[in-house]
């Protein structure tokens, strides 16, 4: 035996489940095709937004939440419809997240030196139904450190455990076959590729240069998802979100190419919600890439008007920051968008100064330097669009900027094959949303979300702009940014039961077989069904990455 446990993938679930393996005095082989300067995989570049139900911080900021409250919103964002079969795991795995999101998650975050800013975010606002998709509350906690400092106490696990003897890196491996031997998972093989000195994220070369096969009593898959791969997202992407964009930018890293699903069911592992993904709507074109067709999401405040390729305002709930997943169908359903494959939000520099942040560790400098002094200087006391924003409203190819709303859709028709915006259409419907702004109450369902919005304090104070008329002089410049369709999350993968145990077309486990993480659909094949509410994949990667390295400990006891 080379090891008691294999785990494929050293992102963040591999990396919890590596050190929960060690912690018990488990020996782990950590195999993954990038170079060590990739650990931590996609979660390095996350925001670090965290799923927390009742924290706090929301006490302090006056949010009333619940087990009862969350457990409401996840199953209304879900729409489980498969209880029978594709979901009968994932709903189970849904109620233990949201159970440990409300009890035991911030006391085990603590203990490995995760804390959060004072302010909650209210990602996600959902359909505007009670029942339906969206969170009710602020519930997305950003970590200092962000997505990067998540990772950090876990690689420093990892390379603990090395000198320790209990771990052993195999960077540059690439598993192409699970061994099963009379129906138990007893180790991998797969190819050795070149020494790749690339930076962090960089696409690295796939040559090869040798084989290796490796031996234990387990294997842990955590190798992530899709969305680094577009012919892949288009193959399964469903009849529901109409047609598959053409061109899209890619929010994840070219490694995470979804290789070991097919190679999992391949050793007889299920794969489940295949048709399930989350792909956002306010993706940008990165000025600085750093991987292929490198993208960076927006994450909006609520007052952005909304635009589609031909000119139309969204209808609600198609609103910033509201439905990830309502917007992207109506973009790819509605009357005469499906050859075009892009949006538009305009705003103001009043908005955008406060309302833009960007999804990203690279992105968020001073939360990943867990810099207070920085991080108040510059977005509390600062005037201005943080650094960041700055730069991508003066290098960004889809940003433009004009004095007056003419002015500025022709330089947006200039970011387009032909002009298809008409700017008398555009004024028409930007003057009738600003006369709604004459009385503290308005009909127009976006002026109420922002009144709403700017009822929670977090929002008030450094969130969302004063209500103001888009066409304001004051308020200006004008600002139109282009939006596209950014790959990110898988939402399917292999059907796993609560202690990540890799489920077979029967039912029943692949003994020594586990999955956790992205390529596990975060639990259980799919714990979010349709929709997720936003700092749950995180979670999902620790929660799952527990539970899979605490079960194959005790297997291998």
């Amino acid at each position: 035996m080379d090891a008691d446990v294999i785990v494929v993938g050293a992102g963040l679930a591999g990396l919890v489940a590596a050190h929960e393996l060690t912690s018990r005095g488990r020996r782990v082989a950590l195999v993954d095709q990038e170079n060590a300067t990739n650990l931590g995989g996609q979660a390095f570049w996350s925001f670090g937004g965290l799923f927390l139900v009742d924290s706090p911080e929301q006490r302090r900021l006056g949010v009333k939440d619940s087990l009862d409250l969350a457990w409401s919103d996840w199953q209304g964002s879900a729409g489980f419809d498969r209880t029978e079969d594709e979901d009968s795991w994932a709903v189970r795995w849904a109620r233990a997240y949201v159970e440990w999101a409300a009890g035991e998650k911030r006391s085990w975050l603590a203990g490995h030196g995760i804390t959060f800013l004072p302010t909650v975010g209210w990602a996600e606002r959902g359909d505007l139904r009670a029942g339906g998709h969206g969170n009710s509350v602020p519930r997305f906690h950003i970590a200092w450190g962000t997505g990067t400092g998540v990772v950090e106490p876990f690689v420093r696990y990892a390379k603990q455990a090395a000198r320790d003897g209990l771990l052993t890196f195999h960077h540059r491996h690439r598993v192409d076959h699970l061994i099963v031997e009379d129906g138990t998972a007893r180790g991998v093989r797969g190819t050795v590729l070149a020494e790749d000195r690339s930076p962090r994220g960089v696409a690295s070369n796939r040559d090869a240069v040798g084989e290796f096969a490796l031996a234990a009593r387990a294997v842990i898959v955590t190798s992530g998802g899709i969305g680094g791969d577009h012919d892949v997202v288009r193959r399964h992407w469903p009849e529901r979100l109409g047609t598959p964009p053409a061109e899209m930018v890619t929010g994840v890293p070219a490694y995470v190419d979804g290789r070991m699903l097919d190679i999992s069911a391949e050793a007889g592992a299920r794969l489940v919600n295949r048709d399930r993904m989350w792909h956002y709507t306010e993706g940008v074109r990165n000025w600085d890439p750093i991987w292929p067709g490198h993208g960076i999401r927006i994450l909006p405040g609520p007052s952005s008007m909304w635009f589609d390729a031909l000119g139309r305002r969204l209808p609600e709930p198609c609103l910033p920051g509201y439905d990830t997943l309502g917007t992207l169908r109506h973009l790819r359903t509605a009357d005469g968008l499906a050859d075009h494959d892009h949006s538009w939000f305009i705003l103001t520099q009043k908005i955008i100064e406060k309302e833009f942040a960007l999804s990203g560790s690279e992105q968020n400098p001073d939360i990943t330097a867990k810099d207070r002094a920085g991080f108040l200087r510059e977005r509390v006391l600062g005037r201005g669009a943080p650094g960041p924003v700055d730069a991508f409203l003066r290098e960004g190819a889809d940003f433009v900027t004009a004095p007056n709303l003419e002015q500025l859709v022709d330089r947006m028709n200039g970011l387009t094959d032909k002009p298809l915006l008409d700017a008398a259409s555009i004024r028409r419907q930007i003057e009738a949303r600003d006369l709604q702004l004459a009385n503290p109450y308005a009909k127009d369902a976006q002026i109420q979300g922002i009144r709403n919005a700017r009822r929670y304090i977090g929002d008030r104070l450094g969130r969302v702009a004063a209500p103001h008329r888009i066409l304001d002089p004051a308020a200006g410049p004008l600002i139109g940014v282009k939006l596209h369709v950014l790959t990110r999350k898988t939402l399917g993968g292999i059907q796993t039961d609560l202690d990540s145990r890799a489920l077979g077309a029967d039912g029943t486990p692949v003994e020594g077989l586990y999955a956790a993480g992205e390529v596990a659909g975060f639990g259980g094949g799919g714990v979010h069904g349709y929709n997720a509410l936003e700092g749950t994949f995180l979670g999902g990667c620790l929660f799952s990455g527990r539970a899979a390295g605490r079960a194959a400990a005790r297997q291998t006891a």
